[in-house]
Order: structure tokens, then C-alpha cells, then sequence
């Protein structure tokens, strides 16, 4: 007569261990899998609602419509493979109107020009305007054949030329200089050995787009500290002037920081003083 198997008290803990460890890993996996699809939500949630939220301070604008444009430009796309020209239809709907005399440039300076256009009413950046307030300080992305929105691990800078982010910036930089009028300004850091450096979007794309008669000058506030190493002698700025388009007069002038600060905090004081 054979004899029934039956499995000892302890082939059966580990049959029911392993069991429990496959469940666990399986558990595991799915909540996994189910949170990229959350934090990849999160992250198109969030950055829409950021851009709607930015969007909705200007009046007059369909704020929708423009979101349905900006992601257009590069949803479905190889985040390195997003050219300034993705972009047209976006800065078609949304222009850079144009404002003579008060158009204000940068280079290396940005959280100063900010700082200081933030308490005086005399001038404004690209980052006034509504796409470059809506999208400042953003990063974003999409994927190659992908519906999804990222805002973590795009390319950099400086990875690659057609990235998402920098095309946006140079496409913004080229409506903002392209809508440049009058007497144009241009705050450059005094504290670094080429204030106007060729590789800059400044030098490499907007002052390249200054046109006259439209630009009548180019005034430019060298922001000078303590510790300054440059002055307006800097052989940088001697390029600048043979990059400018003939018939714009040009100026320099050393202002230290101290003085912008002191200025921009008198709300009595007009710009024209600061320098």
C-alpha cells in the first residue's frame, strides 16, 4: 500500500514564505509601477497649473489656448530635438508688444535687473513679458513618440542645442530684441572679466537683432561692486560696439551696486538719477 505524501510542518512554512515573498514583490512592483504614473501626472498637473496660475495675472489672454500651444511645441518630441522654430506659433498668438524707451537687457545680472525693475516702474525685462513671466524659472520636457510632460531630468543648457528650455529662451530673446525700440538699456556685470561675452544670448542673439533707425541707442549700466575687475574700457564692450548695428549710439556707465539699491528702494526717485 503506498503511503499518502503529505508535506512536513516545515516544507509547508516555506512554501507559504515564499509565497508571502513573491506577494511582496509583486505588491511592491505594482506600487511602483503605479507611482510613475502619479509623480508623471503630478509633474503635468503642476507645471500647468503653474502656467495657468502665472497666465491668468495678464488680462485679455486665453490662457488655455496658449497652455494648449506651449506643450504642443514639444509634447511627442525628442527633448533635444526641439528647435527655436517649434515655438512660432506660440509667440504668434502671444507677440512681444513693443515698448519704446523702457526695454530693459541683461546678461549675468538677472536677480539685480529683477530686483531693481521689480520696485522701479521705469523699465521692463523679457521676464515682464507673458510668456517669459509665465515660463521663468520652469523646466520642461517631452518625449520622443510620449504624451507626457516631465519636469525633471530634461537636458541641461548646455547638453544640447535644440533642447526644450533653451529654444524657448532663444526664440524669446529673438521677439524681445526683435521688438526693441528707442533708447534700448542693458544692465551687464561689472564683477566678471568679460561682461559681454560672445557666447551669451545677449551678445549672441539680441543685440545681433538691434536695427536702426528703430534702435536709436544702446545704453549700457556696467554694475560695479567693491571687488569690480572690469570697467568700461573692458575690450569686451569694445566688441560690443562693433557688434552693434551702425547708426546706434552707444554709452557705458560704472554704477556701483550700492547706488542701484539705494536708488530703487526711494520710491521718490526717478530712474533717469540711478545713473
Amino acid at each position: 500500500m503506498e503511503r499518502e505524501y503529505r508535506p512536513s510542518h516545515k516544507g509547508r512554512r516555506c512554501l507559504i514564505a515564499f509565497l508571502g515573498v513573491c506577494a511582496i514583490i509583486l505588491l511592491v512592483i505594482i506600487v511602483a509601477v503605479l507611482l510613475v504614473f502619479v509623480i508623471k501626472d503630478y509633474e503635468t498637473n503642476q507645471l500647468e497649473k503653474s502656467f495657468l496660475t502665472r497666465c491668468e495675472a495678464f488680462e485679455g489672454y486665453n490662457c488655455e489656448k496658449i497652455w494648449i500651444l506651449f506643450k504642443n511645441a514639444f509634447v511627442q518630441k525628442d527633448p533635444c530635438k526641439v528647435p527655436m522654430e517649434a515655438y512660432d506659433l506660440l509667440f504668434t498668438a502671444v507677440p512681444t508688444k513693443p515698448s519704446c524707451n523702457r526695454m530693459m537687457f541683461w546678461t549675468k545680472t538677472k536677480d539685480f535687473v529683477h530686483e531693481f525693475t521689480g520696485k522701479k516702474d521705469c523699465f521692463i525685462t523679457l521676464e515682464n513679458m507673458l510668456l517669459g513671466s509665465v515660463l521663468d524659472g520652469l523646466t520642461w520636457c517631452g518625449k520622443e513618440n510620449s504624451d507626457e510632460i516631465f519636469t525633471s531630468g530634461c537636458p541641461g543648457w548646455t547638453d544640447c542645442e535644440n533642447n526644450t528650455v533653451r529654444s524657448f529662451w532663444n526664440k524669446a530673446s529673438t521677439e524681445f530684441a526683435d521688438a526693441a525700440c528707442g533708447d534700448v538699456s542693458a544692465m551687464l556685470n561689472g564683477s566678471i572679466a568679460t561682461p559681454y561675452a560672445p557666447t551669451s544670448v545677449f551678445a549672441s542673439i539680441e543685440v545681433k537683432r538691434f536695427a536702426s533707425p528703430r534702435v536709436r541707442s544702446l545704453n549700457v549700466v556696467l554694475v560695479t561692486e567693491e571687488k569690480d575687475v572690469t570697467n568700461c574700457t573692458n575690450a569686451s564692450l569694445k566688441n560690443l560696439q562693433n557688434d552693434l548695428d551702425k547708426g546706434i549710439k552707444y554709452s557705458c556707465k560704472e554704477v556701483a551696486e550700492s547706488q542701484l539699491q539705494e536708488c530703487s528702494n526711494n520710491p521718490e526717485k526717478p530712474c533717469g538719477p540711478c545713473w
